[in-house]
């Protein structure tokens, strides 16, 4: 199964689209990602990213609806006591 998360674009970096990166935001953990796949990607988007590649832009409810199911798995992780403690 792969997992895609979104998360909003901070900054860019790069003037060839196929080696431009930006500083993603994902709820509070920031990342440096590979924007080669969405050059249209303007700094506040909501970008899709999966393994280090930005593969797509959502709008904003739509970003917010998915942190609310990951938010919603991460509760049920709790109260099942599945959360591994490091």
């Amino acid at each position: 199964m792969c997992l895609a998360i979104p998360g909003r674009l901070l900054s860019m970096a790069g003037d060839d689209p196929l080696m431009r990166v930006g500083r993603v935001d994902f709820g509070g953990v920031v990342k440096q990602v590979s924007l080669a796949y969405v050059p249209e990607a303007v700094i506040g988007d909501h970008v899709l990213v999966h393994v280090g590649f930005a593969i797509g832009i959502l709008d904003a409810a739509e970003a917010g609806r998915i942190f609310d199911h990951l938010r919603e798995i991460d509760a049920l992780d709790d109260r099942e006591g599945r959360r591994e403690i490091p």
